[in-house]
């Protein structure tokens, strides 16, 4: 296998200060301009209850291996919004602005909520006025938003149609990150079905002249498969390139070298490995 990853070390647990034993899911790691590390994910105690996963944990860091710092929860889920839960962030930075990508669910889980908060500082989080960016199922969720050449592209999972079916990565484009075009699909899973499924926290990245997809949890919950394409908006299943024992794996580029996180239910908090790729 191309990729895979070193020793993970356990950076960070929600559970500090608290009463019981809290977990970090889906999460996002990001550095502000002062080089301050800031991380983001859903957050709830143990045991795993999805369904009541209402706020975004927020903590920071000097360093990307810690200490970290817990700050109170960067948003709380808005039924006047619409919000029965908070799902996934996803943060990136344009102009002086950072936007907060999220599944904020709604009562039709074919037609899922994806929502947008702005921040100027990651501390003060304002959402869209003008409410989701778009909907679609099946439970559409997890974002992981890049920059291609010349518009952004919001990689998501959901199923082949929003009432069911194969498991996919759909992706959406956008030139402001507010309007976004109709659907695609980048990665198609033999697998149906309607809610969890094996596309889950989709992360798409360069390296070198390929593309890499990491996808899960395959198949167990701690365990991400990467696969390997030319084209960073076309995936194949036979394309596989590696195999990671992580869940919900993001990758963070220090400037020095990259690292691959896991974290998840009953996982105790956020682990960082470093991420290797053998050409």
């Amino acid at each position: 296998m191309q990729v895979s990853a070193g020793r993970f070390r356990h950076i960070y647990d929600p559970s500090a200060g608290e009463a019981q034993p809290w977990y970090i899911n889906d999460h996002t790691v990001i550095r502000d301009e002062s080089g301050r590390w800031h991380l983001f994910g859903i957050t709830h105690p143990e045991p795993a209850d999805p369904w009541d996963e209402t706020e975004f944990a927020h903590a920071t860091a000097d360093r990307l291996l810690g200490p970290w710092t817990k700050y109170p929860p960067a948003l709380t889920a808005d039924p006047d919004y619409g919000e029965t839960h908070l799902w996934a962030p996803y943060v990136v930075r344009s102009g002086d602005r950072y936007f907060m990508f999220y599944d904020g669910g709604g009562p039709d889980r074919t037609a899922t909520a994806m929502n947008l908060a702005t921040s100027t500082d990651l501390a003060h989080w304002t959402r869209h006025p003008d409410g989701p960016l778009f909907r679609d199922g099946y439970d559409a969720r997890d974002p992981m938003v890049l920059w291609l050449e010349d518009r952004w592209v919001m990689y998501y999972c959901a199923t082949s149609d929003p009432d069911g079916g194969h498991h996919v990565v759909a992706y959406r484009t956008s030139t402001d990150l507010v309007t976004w075009s109709e659907r695609a699909i980048a990665y198609t899973d033999p697998r149906t079905g309607t809610g969890a499924g094996p596309t889950e926290s989709p992360f798409v990245m360069r390296h070198n002249e390929s593309w890499y997809l990491f996808l899960g949890p395959r198949p167990r919950y701690s365990g991400t498969d990467v696969f390997r394409s030319d084209d960073p908006l076309h995936f194949s299943i036979g394309d596989q390139a590696g195999h990671l024992r992580a869940h919900a794996a993001e990758v963070v580029d220090d400037g020095e070298r990259l690292w691959v996180t896991h974290a998840g239910w009953g996982q105790g908090g956020v682990h960082l490995a470093p991420l290797r790729f053998r050409e």
